[in-house]
């Protein structure tokens, strides 16, 4: 294993979905347009790259939207039966005025021309290639210090008129982004007991679904993470 891979597998386990732990300082701008360069390098169906970046600072724009995600937490709290209410109460959502800087990333069905290779029999892989952008940019950001928060807890028709998205282009990420003063050791989820992982064993099957790892093999997996 040579030193870069030991990087990008640090990157990949120490990642995390940040929200709390932004200093408030901004992104560098040089550093920003590194993780951008790094997201629109990432593999899209059909060569395609569907994807845009709309870089948001305003502080009126950022009050706005977490405003409406406030409400919309608020929304599912009140869904919640009283036992997952209290577990969640503590959770923090997002980090969007605290971050500084939002990336609404964007998909184009159109992008590409109305025949995209590789595209025909499986729609979703032009939201998949988006997707693949931002794990991309989210750890490009993890290899730089930089804390990546996922932000889902909005409308999309919302967010789209926000930032002024045109007909046919839909958001599929606000991301926030920004140094941070640490990465937490444990995913805020499993922190707080809402869901704990599940281990890589449960989730190979060989040949067939359902048909999982031998002990041999799961012991062995399990044995190269240590």
């Amino acid at each position: 294993m040579n030193e870069d891979q030991v990087g990008l597998y640090e990157a990949i386990r120490t990642r995390r979905d940040v929200r709390a732990e932004f200093t408030g300082e901004l992104v560098d701008d040089a550093v920003l347009w590194r993780l951008l360069e790094a997201a629109h390098r990432a593999p899209s169906v059909g060569n395609s790259q569907p994807w845009d970046f709309v870089v948001v600072r305003d502080r009126q724009t950022l009050r706005r939207f977490a405003g409406h995600v406030a409400d919309k937490r608020r929304e599912f709290h009140a869904a919640l039966p009283p036992e997952r209410a209290a577990t969640f109460e503590p959770i923090k959502i997002e980090g969007i005025a605290e971050s500084g800087t939002g990336i609404v990333v964007t998909y184009d069905h159109d992008r590409g021309g109305p025949q995209v290779l590789g595209r025909a029999t499986v729609p979703e892989t032009g939201v998949f290639s988006t997707v693949l952008a931002i794990q991309n940019l989210w750890l490009a950001a993890t290899a730089e210090r930089i804390g990546v928060g996922w932000v889902s807890f909005h409308d999309p028709e919302f967010l789209a008129e926000l930032v002024g998205l045109p007909e046919g282009v839909r958001p599929v990420a606000w991301l926030c982004v920004g140094p941070v003063r640490e990465f937490q050791t444990v995913p805020d989820l499993e922190r707080f007991g809402w869901r704990s992982g599940r281990p890589l064993a449960d989730a190979v099957h060989h040949e067939r679904f359902g048909a999982v790892a031998c002990s041999s093999q799961a012991d062995a997996g399990a044995a190269r993470t240590l």
